[in-house]
């Protein structure tokens, strides 16, 4: 249950990026549930792939790499996606910063409510 409430939740996160931010479109909510699947997929699959590959660059740019990681991964899905769109680099890296910083919110909410009872 707490993984569903989890991907709904970062679907309407993604629809408030579009919203808050014009370089990021989406289209439905629907394309939303989609791409925040895609996204979930990208970041448990090739995110670590690629954080292990670029652990040289990262550790140069005392971690400031992780943010071109995930802009990567976000404008990765919106090419692959037709209901999300980026209009560029720029856009996914700014569109990635707000869906972060949207899913770190919703994980600390997400603590709260189905907290485990001992």
């Amino acid at each position: 249950m707490k993984l569903i409430v989890r991907w709904f939740l970062l679907a309407a996160a993604l629809l408030l990026v579009a919203n808050v931010y014009s370089g990021v479109t989406v289209h439905s909510f629907p394309s939303a549930l989609i791409a925040a699947f895609v996204l979930g997929l990208f970041n448990t699959l090739v995110r670590p792939l690629l954080v292990l590959l670029t652990f040289p660059v990262t550790v140069l740019t005392l971690g400031l790499f992780l943010f071109v990681i995930n802009a990567l991964m976000f404008w990765a899905a919106a090419s692959l996606l037709a209901g999300f769109n980026v209009t560029g680099f720029g856009a996914a890296l700014l569109g990635s910063l707000i869906y972060s910083a949207c899913g770190l919110v919703i994980d600390a909410a997400m603590e709260r409510v189905f907290e485990r009872q001992v």
